[in-house]
């Protein structure tokens, strides 16, 4: 038996075919590979809910754009708290336990969904919305370090975006659950609002689109339960991610990690990536009611088309990655949708719609090759690297309210992917320059200059 860790760091455990080309994965361990790669899936259909969510709770709590903004806010805050204590449980008690308490916790958080709805509390809705995100950290920062680690390190990327490819269909799985069963179709004009007011039944109208989330939410706490009895028969490579497995002198530090450029870059640019991604799902339907002059349901239903586009772009990726560097890729992607946002912004129409949807294909390979490219030789530090990568998301929470105050302030949704298109700018930098891996000196070094002085 070996460790996860000791599989990306060791030739010795190398697994090669009969062509002498690496495998994707470490076949010994298939059974834990298809399970963590089926939480991929899992984790996908509550982050693409919130962009219903927000859509939704604009008009049951009568939010503005700002304040809808905040479901962003307090679920990727909740991956920004979470992610560092998510990977010290991991490291102490292993994969396994690490992602049963992510289900547990996900479990959790969609099951208050309900008492949250009874009190119709928008309040309650984010501290809901921030325990799902708690869970989803534990299982975003072991399932990613996880699938990267399982297997040789040149094929990280590849292997990495391979288990990603499972995450867009969870989130057009997740869009449509919302579109059919959260959006009413029910739209009232300004007078039919004003008759209801004077009928004293509007205050009704509004709880009972409330209460159309909780169904979903429901049957996502009963799926996460079940998962996570499922997970807990399954045999994993190692009982824990403890560094008691490395020598002292070669055990990773927090510290040590701010020494080295590559993986900081990973940081900042994931956080940008996931500011551009997460303002852009939040803010389509508007930008297709505002523009194309669509109702809700139908925009729904363009939210579910660009995240078609994103699973084909994942799935594209992943073989063109056999071909072309990762990051070259990734860095071409980027400057592709700085192309496609600057049509959106300034031809606002469908034109600038369908401009808007394919940027969701060129985005689709950017989480995890950044992840992928920063965690490359962090050694025992991979899963603290993981943790880290991981609460960059925390970008979410930050450049979706950005966009609804940008949008307010200009009177313009369009204006408002000026944000997500700068993000880009820094992705592409991260992809041609930051992600370059810069030797490092070793431990022994300085002592043997120190020797040779005296």
């Amino acid at each position: 038996m070996y460790s996860p860790t000791q599989l990306s760091e060791s030739p010795r455990t190398k697994v090669y075919d009969s062509s002498n080309e690496p495998q994707l994965f470490d076949s010994r361990y298939r059974i834990p590979f298809m399970m963590v790669t089926a939480l991929f899936f899992l984790w996908a259909l509550p982050s693409n809910l919130n962009d219903v969510l927000i859509r939704q709770f604009m008009k049951s709590f009568q939010l503005s754009r700002l304040q809808a903004g905040l479901v962003q806010s307090a679920f990727y805050f909740g991956y920004f708290c979470i992610s560092m204590p998510a990977a010290l449980v991991l490291r102490r008690f292993g994969y396994r336990i690490g992602l049963v308490t992510g289900l547990l916790l996900y479990t959790l958080g969609c099951f208050l969904f309900w008492p949250a709805a009874m009190v119709n509390r928008y309040s309650f809705f984010l501290m809901a919305l921030f325990v799902i995100a708690a869970g989803l950290a534990f299982l975003e920062t072991g399932a990613a370090s996880f699938i990267a680690q399982l297997g040789d390190p040149s094929t990280s990327e590849r292997r990495l975006n391979f288990a990603q490819a499972f995450n867009p269909p969870g989130t057009i799985v997740g869009a449509l659950i919302g579109t059919v069963f959260i959006f009413s179709g029910i739209e009232p004009s300004t007078a039919q609002v004003q008759a209801m007011k004077s009928a004293g039944t509007y205050a009704g109208y509004l709880h009972t689109e409330t209460m159309r989330v909780i169904t979903p939410y429901l049957v996502l706490s009963v799926i996460g339960f079940i998962v996570a009895m499922v997970l807990l028969r399954v045999k994993f490579p190692s009982q824990t991610l403890s560094q008691e497995q490395f020598p002292h002198e070669q055990r990773g530090t927090a510290v040590s990690l701010l020494r080295i450029p590559h993986f900081l870059w990973a940081v900042v640019a994931q956080f940008f990536y996931i500011g551009a991604q997460v303002g852009t799902w939040s803010f389509l339907i508007q930008y297709v009611q505002e523009y194309a002059h669509q109702p809700e349901k139908v925009a729904g239903y363009f939210l579910s088309g660009t995240l078609l586009l994103f699973a084909l772009g994942r799935f594209a990726s992943t073989f063109l990655m056999k071909y072309i560097r990762a990051n070259v890729l990734m860095g071409t992607f980027a400057l592709i949708n700085v192309a496609l946002l600057s049509i959106a912004i300034h031809l606002p129409g469908w034109a600038g719609l369908w401009a808007l949807m394919l940027t969701s294909f060129f985005m689709s390979l950017m989480y995890p090759t950044i992840f992928a490219l920063g965690l490359k030789q962090l050694g025992p530090n991979t899963t603290l690297g993981a943790s880290v990568i991981v609460m960059a998301i925390i970008g979410g929470a930050v450049c979706t309210p950005m966009l609804g105050w940008l949008a307010e302030h200009t009177n313009s949704t369009a204006k408002a992917f000026y944000i997500p298109l700068m993000c880009y700018l820094v992705v592409s930098y991260f992809s041609f320059i930051g992600s370059r891996i810069r030797p490092r000196q070793s431990v022994s070094e300085p002592a043997a200059r120190s020797v040779a002085r005296t």
